[in-house]
């Protein structure tokens, strides 16, 4: 489970450190930051993928992308006594993403390369540091991995020799750890990290429109893990059948939709879920569902996996939903949170109030002030520990 995520000179994220719990609700005005804290942990999730600079160029770039504001805010910014004005930097251009677990930590460094007028890529963001550490709590005697530049040092516990190995000393600059130093006997902690992130799991943006793949016959594979656009709902929901929590998948469709059934049909070797309600003489198809009901379908079979993720995150479940069908959903996501962590973005007032009712929910509101996000209630004695640990 992660404990605390770290992120600095995201967008409006300019210092922001999360504490985080088993069920994580982050919620806020428009405009506070909540989509941006969600992007930031899509961001760090491509790192185990090898595609965080990609993902950080298809953003605009690390200019797009950057903390737009000053490097420091004083507090007579903060009062209006001070006028907000643009001043030498002091420090390197950095974007600083990390997370921290009870088990392994990790956290990655983004700049620009030095000013080379022979290259029509001189803006590529470029990876300048990452490091892998044991436990929650930065210190230099549990850094396993670093990385800086192109030079990257191992010191695990497994190693004959004593103290740091350079273990990469050509790494390129796009290149994360993750994809170019995942040795199974040099540096394990690299292949569980990367393969635990990869498990990670993003559902945003369902599809419920009339053409959308969920609505169309599908060919029947055993599916545990539903995609994160839906398109494989009836083999995720007749895996959940078969191997999974059955009697929790037709509590879970009661609950919303009191007296319905939810039966999966085979014919010519394609999948097509029929929905039986009462009063109805045959079931339903997918392509005959509302955008709500077929949402709702799409999250219970995200949500009772059976193969739960590290982590699922959930970012406006409720779009499409009528506000009758969030308690029910509430309820749906607490189950699920005593499988793997869960995170949930919402603005959903009903939803929130639901979810605060269940004891193990962490609620995480934010707000922003001169442009950049904070979270609310949280001060010096409640803002988790973290050390960027910059110098060398």
């Amino acid at each position: 489970m992660l404990t605390t995520l770290a992120i600095s000179n995201y967008r409006s994220l300019r210092e922001v450190k999360v504490t985080l719990k088993q069920l994580n609700l982050v919620t806020g005005a428009n405009g506070c930051g909540k989509s941006n804290l969600y992007k930031a942990l899509r961001l760090l999730a491509q790192t185990a993928q090898g595609g965080v600079v990609n993902a950080l160029a298809q953003e605009g770039g690390l200019e797009s992308c950057f903390w737009a504001g000053p490097e420091n805010i004083t507090k007579g910014m903060l009062t209006g006594e001070t006028a907000i004005e643009p001043t030498v930097r002091q420090q390197p251009k950095r974007l600083k993403l990390g997370f921290a677990s009870e088990e392994y930590s990790y956290l990655i460094e983004l700049g620009l390369p030095k000013p080379d007028s022979t290259t029509l890529f001189g803006l590529d963001p470029q990876i300048k540091r990452e490091a892998i550490w044991v436990g929650n709590k930065y210190r230099p005697a549990s850094v396993l991995v670093e990385r800086r530049g192109p030079v990257v040092k191992s010191r695990a516990e497994h190693q004959k020799q004593a103290g740091w190995q350079t273990i990469g000393q050509h790494m390129q600059h796009g290149d994360s750890i993750f994809s170019e130093l995942a040795d199974p006997e040099r540096t394990p902690e690299v292949i569980h990290l990367r393969d635990t992130i990869r498990a990670w799991r993003f559902y945003d943006h369902f599809r419920s429109d009339s053409d959308a793949p969920a609505r169309k016959p599908q060919l029947g594979t055993r599916t545990p893990v539903l995609h994160h656009d839906g398109r494989d709902l009836a083999s995720a929901i007749q895996t959940i059948f078969e191997i999974g929590d059955r009697d929790g998948f037709n509590d879970a469709v009661s609950d919303a939709f009191p007296g319905a059934t939810v039966t999966v049909h085979y014919n010519a070797g394609l999948l097509n879920i029929g929905f039986q309600q009462e009063g109805l003489l045959r079931p339903l198809s997918a392509s005959e569902l509302s955008d709500g009901t077929l949402r709702y379908l799409l999250l219970i079979a995200a949500l009772l996996t059976p193969r739960p993720p590290a982590l699922m995150v959930l970012n406006e479940p409720e779009t499409s939903l009528h506000p009758d069908l969030l308690p029910a959903l509430a309820r749906l996501i607490a189950k699920a949170s005593s499988l793997c962590q869960v995170w949930v973005v919402s603005h959903a007032n009903r939803l929130i109030n639901a979810l605060n009712e269940f004891e193990q929910c962490h609620l995480i509101e934010l707000d922003k002030q001169l442009g950049q996000t904070h979270i609310l209630g949280q001060d010096i004695l409640t803002t988790p520990s973290w050390n960027w640990q910059q110098k060398a």
